[in-house]
């Protein structure tokens, strides 16, 4: 492998980086032939950190350092400062999180802290939700990238301890008639990526029984070659099951499909731009889905968070294995030993590919030592392998061994330090002019309208999904007998209950070619507006939004617009958790209840 590796004598194939004696630009070469992703600031971080410990770096332990430092992993340009002329912001801390901390509403659960966010709903249960995009891989692998997407947000709720009652998607497509010939190179036609996408999410969610309730889908020429796929679900959890208190002494529970070569640098590859080389490059960073898979893991991690038998949960979802095991000790003040080669695999694979793999459908626990037992035979009785991984130990490092050997071994410090981004925006409020024109034949004018891609039915993917499954849903997407579009949706999530949750979403990408600020505070409003048109009421938000390359400075500069309503827009609203173009609301409601000798038996 040159000059800059050498193999280590060991039975297996693990190679030592040298950093400590790379230039600039050798560290440069390093980041791109190994696939980190990591920037030069970022790589001569990481030699000062090993120069300190007196020994270079394993590809184990460099390949777990990116998938932590990535974009994706830990939002380091919104932790970071972006400067916009004079001004210097934290895009996260004043403007996000800014808001949800000063109205500290007492309903709120947990805030930026866990998989999900979760806010009280009736008596001992809280509603538990989830959305984040899935668009770099959705462009390679259309029907691959969604349906893992919704796969992933399905088991960010599962690692709050919640069952999984709906999923709600918004899509941006590019022109379904867009010209062939017009296609940059390597790009999939727009028809191609609509289709595969629609078919994705409802694969997924029909086959775990999973209703896909609420949603929105815009088409527009910014989307050729990028869609957005934005996934959510909603689940419903008991508070005294929410439980994270991992002791030093327990064990470390892998539990779900086997790891394979699938999704291997899945977060680096979603942290940069997508290129003409993409397609070749990046298609194993699209994981496999696999929803038979999760729904015998969902019965198994249900069941285990019944009965109470485990201190703490997560996915793996970006980064697999070692964002995973880094996150759980870090949160839990432990240090953790991993045993890598008790990993149940798919094919033979390399130690840095087991640590980094994004292969679906496994999540990780921590089980006392006296529910260990009880805690795999839950899990085999539903078909699951789950295996002990490693060992929670008084604070430490994070040490993976293979086969007896270390392979890798890092202060958990350091490892969740990165150098911190400061990024430089431009902002140029575009020259418009107030449109003329002649008054159009107002019948030909309606029919275009209503022809619109933009303004048609959506029936034609509302129903690719079950949105009935669970029996929960009482207001659906389609109401009456011509089956017209509902603003939002009502789930009745308790038998016992008449009390409601109310999805409902925003979507205005166009307003942000005019003004970033007012695109997402209409995007907000909209989805307010959508659920109180059902009979909502409280609007806890989760927003979120899809920008341009982050290391560009045109890309940065409207951020800070997408970003303000989170703080500027009246305080009523409740709190949002992070900007955006788009904004799904929850909030309860009052279901009318019938006569007795009517009432409808719910699931």
């Amino acid at each position: 492998m040159g000059e800059l590796y050498r193999r280590l004598p060991l039975p297996f194939e693990v190679f030592e980086v040298d950093l400590l004696g790379a230039g600039r630009e050798e560290l440069l070469r390093i980041s791109r032939e190994m696939g980190l992703a990591m920037s030069l600031r970022e790589m001569e971080e990481c030699r000062r950190y090993f120069s300190r410990r007196g020994r270079n770096p394993t590809d184990v332990e460099l390949q777990g350092i990116a998938q932590t430092w990535s974009e994706h992993c830990y939002h380091k340009t919104f932790k970071g400062v972006v400067r916009v002329g004079r001004r210097r912001v934290r895009l996260f801390r004043d403007y996000i999180a800014r808001v949800t901390e000063e109205l500290s509403p007492p309903w709120c659960v947990s805030v930026f802290r866990d998989n999900a966010g979760i806010v009280e709903f009736e008596g001992e249960y809280a509603i538990a939700a989830k959305v984040e995009t899935h668009n770099h891989p959705s462009a390679i692998e259309p029907f691959g990238g969604a349906a893992t997407g919704v796969g992933g947000v399905i088991r960010d709720i599962l690692g709050v301890w919640a069952e999984p009652i709906a999923c709600l998607d918004v899509l941006g497509f590019g022109p379904l008639s867009f010209p062939h010939e017009r296609l940059p190179p390597g790009v999939k036609h727009p028809r191609y990526i609509y289709r595969g996408v629609v078919a994705g999410i409802g694969a997924y969610g029909n086959n775990m029984g999973i209703p896909t309730v609420a949603g929105a889908i815009y088409f527009d020429e910014s989307y050729v070659g990028n869609p957005v796929v934005y996934c959510g679900c909603v689940g419903l959890l008991r508070l005294r099951e929410y439980v994270k208190r991992t002791r030093p002494g327990d064990f470390l529970v892998l539990a779900g499909g086997r790891t394979g070569r699938d999704g291997i640098h899945g977060v680096t590859f979603a942290s940069l731009e997508l290129s003409e080389e993409s397609e070749e490059v990046s298609r194993p960073a699209v994981q496999i889905p696999d929803p038979m898979e999760e729904e015998k893991l969902r019965r198994g991690i249900l069941e285990v968070g019944r009965r109470r038998l485990a201190s703490s949960i997560t996915d793996l979802g970006g980064g697999g294995i070692s964002c995973a095991c880094g996150e759980m000790a870090r949160e839990a003040g432990c240090g953790l030993e991993v045993w890598l080669e008790r990993v149940p695999l798919k094919c033979e694979m390399r130690p840095w590919e087991i640590w980094v793999s994004e292969s679906q459908e496994r999540m990780a626990l921590s089980v006392p030592p006296e529910n260990l037992e009880e805690v795999l035979g839950i899990f085999e009785e539903e078909g699951v392998e789950a295996v002990p991984l490693g060992r929670f130990g008084r604070r430490g490092p994070l040490r993976v061994l293979y086969s007896g050997h270390r392979v890798a071994e890092l202060d958990l410090d350091f490892l969740f330090s990165p150098p911190e981004v400061e990024r430089r925006a431009r902002w140029r409020a575009p020259r418009l002019e107030e449109p003329s024109f002649s008054p159009p034949d107002p019948r030909r004018t309606l029919l275009r309208l209503l022809s619109s891609p933009n303004v048609s039915s959506r029936e034609e993917v509302i129903r690719t999904y079950d949105h009935e499954v669970q029996g929960r849903t009482v207001l659906k997407p389609l109401q009456g007998e011509r089956g017209g579009p509902n603003a939002g949706v009502v789930l009745k999530p308790l038998r016992g209950s008449w009390r409601g949750v109310v999805l409902s979403c925003g979507l205005k990408p166009r307003y942000g070619r005019i003004d970033p600020f007012w695109m997402a505070a209409s995007a907000l409003e909209e989805a307010v507006r959508n659920n109180a048109a059902v009979g909502g009421g409280g609007w806890p938000c989760w927003t979120t939004s899809s920008g341009g390359a982050p290391r560009r400075r045109s890309s940065w500069a409207p951020w800070s617009g997408p970003a303000r309503p989170a703080t500027s827009s009246p305080r009523g609203w409740a709190p949002p958790s992070s900007p955006g173009r788009t904004a799904c609301t929850t909030s309860p409601c009052s279901v009318p209840s019938p006569p007795p000798s009517s009432s409808p038996r719910w699931g």
